[in-house]
């Protein structure tokens, strides 16, 4: 069964290219599956990029604030999960 943990918050969001900024309050690593929820946003993709000031990471941890490439707008205060098995 699938569960999801609360990781962060998008904070920023840019449309060309389409990225999302997202504080985190957990360790994310590249590879792992997220889920973006907010009133109008609800999407799952898998970190396939993260940077941290136009650097690129691995890893973030809990404090960071990084970018993600993600397929679709989201917004302000949508809330991002890290799904695990």
């Amino acid at each position: 069964m699938m569960s999801e943990v609360l990781i962060g918050e998008v904070t920023d969001f840019f449309a060309k290219p389409v990225v999302a900024g997202i504080k985190l309050n957990n360790t994310l690593r590249q590879g792992d599956r997220i889920h973006i929820k907010g009133a109008t946003t609800d999407m799952e993709l898998v970190v396939e990029s993260m940077q941290i000031d136009r650097a690129d990471m691995m890893e973030a941890k809990a404090g960071d604030l990084i970018g993600v490439k993600i397929p679709e707008r989201a917004r302000h205060g949508d809330i991002v999960y890290k799904i695990t098995e």
